[in-house]
């Protein structure tokens, strides 16, 4: 990979490239060899490969399906729901699918027998082309060929009998055996690229009762004339998603286990010969050919926090429940001196904070500084703590009150020792429709690899007061904005880049990380296929 490569495909941009065939994120046009989802919201064709939400069983040209873009979307994150299919609209994907099928082998038919090839096509796909259950009888064989007749010369085109037998379908046996491939059924538009799924033309809107339905978008073409007079219905509810592009269905960080959301990488090697491979259909995917997502804004995370705890909708509030649980925020860091805020939004009665730093390993289900991962300071009577050892230190806060936390982490070595794991040798977990890098820690192993960082220190303030310096020295590694919370009390964090109480010292705002962080992971991720070139291959699945 090239640093031009890099370039056509940023980590920061999501965005299609204007080039006049560019349709999907990696900037490349159509590919009929792949399955393809066209966005309701910008109307560009997004390969599956590229797309992080995980859809099930699909087949290329369904109709049956609302999509929309990371771009497109308010969340940005893909939404993705399959409808229900009528039976038109699976004859049309089936005809569809074995029309391109056999341009692939070389014969270039357009007429399929509906007994012999047809019905055979449905019954095997069936999971992947409708949400209807599996019938028991054969009945369902009628409603295909009352499906294909009633839109001859609208959408399908009938042969009875053979004319060319050669190029229409292949002989079997006699001619007393040709009769049972006829009558011959084939899509009136031969031009798969019109296919589209059933959206009305001005589907960006997001006003109104519901959308039009259109099933064949030609341009002017009479088989969507007929078809768009005929098919009417709502897009359907997409599955509910936590603002600012998180699934709100998510696996959590739990003991020694810790879950990030991957999805596909464009750099990768064969990430298209994979795709496009029949037999990799349910094998395990290669977890090189994904990578880590980068969240644009620093936030408090979904998954890295205790179940119980209360996230606002904005993700920068969190209110407790009973006893002391933790959440730690989406980055962290390693080296430098960065600091950020929290005010004390609710503070009830016997209820409690400690807000500070801590590493991934940190307990999420104790209160922050319970282990050796994690430094705090306590809002009752201003303690501070670290491996659950508490001493006096400052002053106590309470509601209407700032708290800073500055962090000093001198750099001790080379900054490409600081590069982020890549994930790219964990496995890969499927959890409710998308992909997750799986890490299982040994923290027996890394407690005993804990080794004091010289000079480094963590301060804390209250309402821009320095309390002075609470740690010194602390365990090296990579430290995350935490808190922890007692029974019902609420805190609201702000990242920057604007403070309150901006400290006097030279440093960053906790909310820099997010860019950082996408120049790091991309520098990882660029780290490993390059010293991994010629030795990854599709084999080693």
């Amino acid at each position: 990979m090239t640093a031009s490569d890099m370039e056509e495909s940023p980590r920061t941009e999501t965005r299609v490239a204007s080039k006049p065939d560019a349709q999907c994120y990696c900037a490349k046009g159509r590919n009929l060899n792949l399955i393809e989802l066209q966005c309701m919201g910008c109307s560009r064709w997004f390969h599956e490969s590229c797309i992080s939400y995980q859809m099930g069983k699909l087949v290329p040209f369904m109709l049956n399906y609302t999509f929309m873009c990371k771009n497109c979307s308010a969340t940005g994150i893909e939404t993705f729901r399959k409808t229900q299919a009528q039976f038109l609209h699976i004859c049309v994907t089936a005809l569809a699918n074995l029309q391109h099928n056999s341009q692939r082998e070389g014969r270039s038919r357009t007429m399929f027998s509906k007994a012999r090839e047809l019905i055979p096509f449905i019954e095997s796909h069936w999971e992947s082309l409708t949400t209807m259950s599996r019938r028991n009888s054969n009945a369902w064989h009628q409603s295909i060929q009352r499906a294909l007749v009633k839109e001859i010369g609208a959408v399908f085109v009938c042969q009875d009998r053979a004319k060319d037998p050669e190029n229409d379908v292949d002989p079997v046996g006699d001619l007393a055996h040709l009769g049972a491939l006829y009558p011959l059924f084939g899509l009136f538009e031969s031009d798969l690229t019109k296919i589209r799924p059933l959206y009305d033309s001005h589907t960006g809107s997001a006003k109104g009762r519901g959308t039009k339905r259109k099933l064949i978008v030609s341009d002017g073409g009479s088989a969507s004339q007929a078809i768009a007079k005929k098919l009417k219905g709502g897009d359907g509810a997409f599955a509910r998603l936590a603002p600012h592009g998180y699934p709100i269905d998510h696996p959590f960080n739990k003991d020694v286990y810790r879950y990030t959301l991957a999805e596909p990488d464009p750099h990768a090697p064969f990430r298209q010969e994979f795709d496009e491979c029949l037999e990799s259909a349910g094998k395990q995917i290669p977890p090189w050919l994904y990578r880590v997502v980068t969240p644009p804004t620093v936030l408090l995370a979904m998954h890295d926090r205790a179940p119980q705890l209360k996230i606002g909708d904005h993700r920068m509030t969190v209110t407790g429940e009973k006893g002391y649980c933790m959440v730690r925020a989406t980055h962290g860091v390693s080296h430098g001196t960065w600091y950020f805020e929290c005010t004390i939004v609710e503070m009830p009665d016997n209820s409690a904070t400690r807000i500070g730093w801590a590493q991934a390993y940190a307990n999420l289900q104790a209160p922050l500084g319970y282990d050796k991962f994690g430094y705090s300071y306590r809002s009752r009577k201003g303690t501070k703590f670290h491996e659950s050892n508490g001493y006096h230190y400052g002053e106590g806060y309470e509601k209407g009150d700032t708290i800073g936390m500055l962090i000093e982490l001198p750099q001790n070595k080379p900054i490409s020792s600081y590069l982020p794991n890549t994930c790219k040798g964990k496995a890969l977990v499927r959890f409710k429709n998308h992909l997750y890098f799986e890490e299982k820690d040994d923290l027996k192993a890394i407690t005993n690899n804990l080794t004091p960082l010289k000079g480094s220190k963590i301060s804390f303030f209250k309402n821009g007061v320095s309390q002075r310096v609470a740690f010194d020295n602390i365990f090296e590694g990579l430290y995350i904005p935490a808190i922890s919370l007692y029974k019902s009390a609420s805190v609201t964090v702000n990242f920057g880049p604007n403070f309150k109480h901006p400290p006097e010292a030279d440093f960053k705002p906790l909310s820099a990380r997010a860019e950082e962080a996408v120049t790091e992971h991309t520098m990882a991720d660029l780290l490993f296929l390059t010293e991994n070139h010629g030795k990854l291959s599709l084999d080693m699945v």
